[in-house]
């Protein structure tokens, strides 16, 4: 998967790369910087002190040294005022210029902390849109693996409107595993203790209201949502017309856009060797992960992705947060899966193309 957040201590990070949150001077600073300098070793700091003062928002890179990393790439985040200095676009070339040296390295792999958001100050939020654009817009252009290490919970925050308006929607549709056995129960037993009186074995109505009353709480998994879905297009009659299993399907769906292969499997965050595997076997069975990346890439709406990821085995639930949280993205027309990861990744919830 070509860009994933894990939380993890960044100096145990075993990518060519790994990026530091340097000190303008040639001193081992706070944080990051201290932590990386203390298991590379002394070579690392004489390293640092040959390339002299790094202005903010430039970068430079020295071997790993003790690291499980090749290479460190040291850069400078800015110290954050009040919005009004440029703190953002120098973040932002913080990102550009170390993944720049990244790729004349040679690295398949980078892995970075976020910038600037501790001892400078720069708003979690607001430095995590920062770095997810920077990234999505290299990728695009790019093939690397790119991790956005988070050393624990606190040091990664979604903006407060994102985090409620999710948070809500997953309050209104989620459906907890003891809600679903107490209304199993209900179905089956009535009143607690009371067997139901399912009427005479004969009648046929009984065995239909059995069945009904055995699926209720499936049943409830599809209940329309509270958002209305947008409005469907002639992409539904495609995978209705389809009997063919995902794999062919995706291809053809990928012909109707008229892009590039290269285009689709970047947008959906899968890897290039990922992509061959799939269209080279017609017969491929992805992972559910995998499915809902391509189709967040197609840009499908609700019903289309229940249908396109059916042809791979899987639905969705609102037993599964995971489902609801994917399910809140389609429904309000929100196709970017970097954004998604994010929100996934703040409800302890896999990622999107992993």
């Amino acid at each position: 998967m070509p860009f994933a957040i894990v939380r993890n201590d960044i100096v145990n990070m075993q990518t060519d790369a790994v990026v530091n949150t340097a000190n303008p001077e040639p001193l081992i600073g706070v944080g990051v910087d201290s932590r990386l300098h203390q298991k590379a070793g002394r070579r690392l700091l004489e390293a640092r002190q040959k390339i002299g003062k790094i202005a903010v928002g430039e970068a430079a890179v020295t071997k790993g040294y003790g690291l499980s990393a090749k290479y460190v790439i040291h850069t400078v985040g800015p110290a954050w005022q009040d919005g009004s200095h440029g703190e953002e676009q120098l973040l932002a070339s913080c990102y550009e210029n170390a993944l720049k040296l990244a790729k004349q390295q040679g690295c398949t792999s980078v892995a970075f902390p976020l910038i600037a958001t501790g001892h400078y100050g720069f708003p979690k939020p607001l430095a995590l849109q920062v770095a997810i654009r920077a990234f999505s817009t290299f990728l695009l252009e790019n093939e690397m693996q790119i991790y956005l290490v988070v050393y624990d919970k606190e040091s990664f925050v979604l903006s407060e409107k994102l985090f409620q308006s999710v948070n809500s929607y997953i309050d209104e549709n989620y459906i907890s595993m003891q809600v679903r056995q107490q209304r199993r129960e209900r179905n089956l037993f009535g009143a607690v203790g009371a067997p139901r009186q399912m009427g005479k074995i004969n009648r046929p109505e009984s065995s239909l209201h059995m069945e009904s009353a055995m699926c209720e709480d499936a049943a409830v998994d599809f209940e329309a949502p509270v958002c209305s879905a947008a409005p469907a297009t002639d992409w539904s009659s495609l995978l209705k017309d389809l009997d063919e299993g995902f794999s062919v399907t995706l291809l053809q769906l990928i012909d109707r856009t008229g892009k590039k292969d290269s285009e689709i499997y970047k947008k959906a965050n899968v890897d290039r060797k990922l992509f061959s595997k799939i269209r080279n076997n017609p017969d491929y069975k992805p992972s559910k992960s995998t499915a809902l990346a391509f189709a967040f890439a197609l840009e499908l709406d609700l019903q289309e992705t229940k249908d396109f990821i059916a042809r791979a085995g899987f639905a969705l639930s609102r037993s599964s947060k995971f489902d609801v949280i994917v399910e809140y993205f389609l429904v309000n027309g929100n196709y970017d899966l970097f954004e998604l990861n994010e929100v996934l990744f703040a409800f302890d919830q896999p990622l999107i193309g992993a």
